[in-house]
């Protein structure tokens, strides 16, 4: 599936069940892992699972696939792994702590890298 497929079709998934504050970082220039992060919330850990099961069901109904997820036990941040696309589902508070449009962002400060041979 195309990117822009695939990102506007967990969009729309998220829009669907009334996710808030959906943001869509290019990362392409910060790794080679995945192109795009999606960071949205909800406002409890039902909301949470169910917008996690919709992205779900919406790509693989268009023929895309879904690598995995993680969290939904306890629902509070869910990660759903599309390859080319990692969506973090997230309540407010959670979302907050973690910041993680900050980290991803294109105005956040490049990591730092270790010397070669130094010690982890």
């Amino acid at each position: 599936m195309r990117l822009d497929r695939l990102v506007k079709a967990t969009v729309d998934a998220l829009e669907d069940i009334k996710g808030r504050d959906i943001v869509v970082l290019d990362v392409r220039r910060m790794t080679a892992l995945f192109d795009k992060v999606i960071v949205v919330s909800g406002d409890s850990t039902r909301q949470n699972k169910a917008l996690a099961n919709h992205v779900q069901e919406k790509v693989k109904a268009l023929g895309g696939e879904v690598y995995g997820v993680e969290g939904v036990d306890p629902g509070e941040w869910v990660l759903v792994d599309l390859g080319a696309v990692v969506v973090h589902v997230m309540q407010p508070t959670i979302r907050a702590h973690y910041n993680l449009e900050e980290l991803w962002s294109k105005e956040a400060a490049p990591p730092k890298r270790r010397a070669a041979g130094g010690a982890r």
